[in-house]
């Protein structure tokens, strides 16, 4: 169902998706911490709380996907988000790697992905190939049944990450994007 932050898990070609040391987040599941919409942001909220003590992958081009998306909002919320996310990369291990050419083969040379834009081509190619599970608030992702990608799942209430990273937190919520940014 679209936009189902409940999706079951695809093709995750051997991977493990419970297991942390395979989880991999794209830009949309990092922002969608700052989604207008309040089921998005909890559930994505929820998938870095879950995982603070843990360790998440990410790849330099969606790091830099999330700085060019808040980089296009006023200064004054600029300033009101990056102290959240540069506290939250130090507190939390999000290990970010570099494409190596065998992601860049398979995500460029994965029939079944050619209709995709290509920087999701990239990191699903990074995803497959090192077996991991991507965690996308991106529908155009999450609900397809044969990449590796699920969506974070809503938590029955909302998680509350360790002081002072929650106040840093809330005083991001000056930035909210609307769903179709992500």
């Amino acid at each position: 169902m679209p936009g189902d932050l409940h999706a079951a898990p695809h093709d995750t070609q051997g991977a493990d998706p419970t297991d942390p040391h395979d989880a991999y987040a794209d830009a949309a599941l990092f922002m969608g911490m700052n989604s207008a919409d309040d089921r998005v942001r909890i559930a994505c909220k929820a998938f870095f709380a879950e995982r603070l003590g843990g360790r998440v992958r990410m790849s330099w081009e969606q790091v830099g996907r999330c700085d060019d998306l808040v980089w296009h909002f006023p200064r004054r919320l600029q300033d009101a988000y990056y102290p959240f996310m540069d506290n939250l990369h130090t507190d939390m291990r999000i290990e970010r790697q570099a494409y190596e050419p065998d992601d860049l083969r398979c995500g460029l040379e994965t029939p079944a992905w050619a209709g995709l834009p290509t920087h999701e081509r990239l990191l699903l190619g990074m995803v497959r190939n090192r077996r991991g599970v991507l965690y996308s608030a991106s529908p155009r992702l999450s609900d397809r049944e044969d990449l590796p990608v699920r969506a974070p799942a809503a938590p029955g209430t909302e998680p509350l990450f360790p002081e002072p990273l929650e106040r840093l937190y809330r005083a991001s919520l000056a930035l909210r994007l609307p769903v179709e940014a992500l």
